[in-house]
């Protein structure tokens, strides 16, 4: 019989390096050198094994590739891989794709992380116990340092992971991480992302396939020099998320022939039937809210060009209220199949009439014409009418008991 992936423990006494430990770099000139030379003594001081560090420079415009190149002449275990282009996650895809370590790893150049949690994070890999390995700021026992923003920022996104792909890790975007080899083959061609989803996506995958993740607590703090762009890559996140969620719709994320191949069976994934709980209703609800106001106010400027605010408002809310209908029916509340699918949009229309009835009359309420006062005044409105409508849709049009109802008839 053929061993599954990740499930034999790792050979340590390889000829060749065991462990393979990525560290993709953009711009580093300063923090590269005193970077590497830390996590080398660390690694030759504390692994039973041997170990390689590669340097993956990401189009580095500076000295990056310099100071990469002297290294790797000084240590025998230090290796260069250089990119044409930018991108955390096309770094570890390129480098990870064609180690012939047998369990790779990453970490930041900063060495933000303790390295002190390195071991326990390839501990589980190498006897064969997980399958991924992740540093994480937001488990019992990490003491983390950073800043409010950060940490609110960060806690938020593995809300809105949680809620939108049933994401069972704590912390994603933690750079500390580590896969067996030969999981790595089966799920990097199925990754996407060449930037920081990259992170994010290989998870989920994991997830869905099966596979264990095994979750280390760290000791991490803040580099306030930071180069990443908050907003520029939480909007990529969010498009991520978005392109997940419709992949595995579509079933163009193929996690059942992984799974297959995987031998495995899916963990955390809600189970068809059962409907999500109140705080993932939320998040799932708020998402989808978010999407359906941002597709609300761009419709309404649109038709406002060529009508009446009142005329533009009445239709921009009844194509997004079908279509808020339809998503929250089968991502927020868990309602699959065509049973009583023409009765939740009648419902829902109801609930847009209520909708329609406070933003139209808050319109109403205004004495001018500017287009300006109008949209704040909807965006105002529409938080209001959206508390309704959860409100609504959670406890009468989509309500348990009355889903149960539906299959006792369509049982009769």
């Amino acid at each position: 019989m053929i061993p599954r992936p990740g499930t034999t423990p790792v050979d340590t006494r390889t000829t060749g390096p065991v462990l393979d430990v990525v560290i993709p770099v953009y711009n580093e000139e300063t923090d590269l050198e005193p970077g590497i030379r830390r996590l080398h003594a660390h690694l030759s001081a504390t692994l039973p094994y041997r170990f390689r560090i590669t340097i993956a420079d990401n189009a580095s415009t500076d000295a990056t590739l310099p100071v990469a190149e002297r290294l790797a002449r000084e240590f025998a275990e230090v290796e260069v891989h250089h990119l044409d282009q930018k991108g955390r996650g096309r770094a570890l895809k390129a480098v990870w794709s064609t180690s012939d370590a047998p369990v790779l790893a990453y970490m930041d150049v900063d060495l933000s992380t303790d390295l002190a949690a390195l071991g326990p994070l390839v501990a589980p890999l190498v006897s064969g116990h997980s399958d991924l390995a992740i540093g994480s700021r937001l488990a019992r026992g990490a003491r983390v340092v950073r800043g409010p923003k950060r940490e609110f920022i960060s806690r938020c996104y593995n809300l809105i992971l949680r809620g939108t792909l049933a994401a069972k890790f704590s912390d994603a975007q933690c750079g500390f991480k580590a896969i067996r080899a030969d999981v790595a083959k089966q799920l990097l061609p199925l990754v996407e992302d060449t930037g920081w989803f990259f992170d994010t996506e290989l998870l989920v995958l994991a997830q869905r396939a099966g596979l264990r993740t095994h979750e280390v607590p760290v000791d991490w703090v803040d580099d306030p020099d930071s180069s990443v762009d908050i907003v520029a890559t939480a909007t990529a996140d969010l498009k991520g998320v978005a392109r997940m969620i419709r992949g595995f719709a579509t079933g163009a994320l193929p996690v059942a022939e992984l799974r297959a191949q995987l031998g495995r069976t899916p963990i955390g994934v809600s189970t068809p039937g059962v409907p999500p709980k109140l705080a993932t209703q939320l998040v799932r609800f708020a998402a989808v809210g978010a999407g359906s106001t941002l597709a609300y106010l761009v419709l309404f400027l649109l038709l406002r060009l060529g009508m009446g605010a009142q005329a533009a408002n009445f239709l921009a809310l009844g194509v997004t209220a079908i279509a808020n209908t339809a998503v929250n029916r089968r991502l927020t509340f868990g309602v699959r199949g065509s049973a009583g699918a023409v009765r939740h949009q009648f419902e829902g229309l109801l609930v847009f009439g209520l909708g329609l009835v406070l933003t139209s009359g808050s319109l109403a309420l205004l004495s001018t014409a500017n287009v300006a006062l109008e949209l704040t005044v909807l965006v105002v409105a529409n938080l209001a009418a959206t508390i309704l409508r959860f409100v609504l849709l959670r406890g009468w049009v989509f309500h348990p008991r009355r889903q149960a109802n539906v299959k006792i008839g369509d049982n009769r």
